[in-house]
């Protein structure tokens, strides 16, 4: 769930910073009224493309924090399954960076 709904914020900013690029390529060409209008319109784009980051920034770090937690309780609960996979792995890297 969490990935699908940061692929969809990623996509909704991609297209929000697209179209404020647009508008400002628009604006550049334009003089007067019409001009700082077309500049607004790129500005308010820009910022909810900003609040939509800062939305997926925040839901980040509380998935991150859930796994960290998540973690953390797996590692107090199997204290020597978890120091066997460490020195599993650690040997398997050895073996590994060994040959070469």
């Amino acid at each position: 769930m969490f990935e699908s709904n940061l692929k969809a914020i990623n996509k909704d900013v991609n297209i929000l910073v697209k179209d404020a690029q647009a508008l400002f390529q628009e604006a550049a060409a334009l003089t007067g009224d019409k001009a700082g209008e077309v500049r607004n319109r790129g500005m308010r784009l820009l910022d909810t493309a900003l609040d939509k980051a800062h939305v997926a920034q925040a839901e980040a770090l509380v998935a991150g924090k859930e796994m960290a937690a998540s973690a953390d309780h797996y590692v107090k609960e199997n204290p020597w399954r978890t120091v066997a996979t460490a020195a599993g792995v650690g040997i398997l890297l050895g073996l590994i960076l060994g040959r070469k």
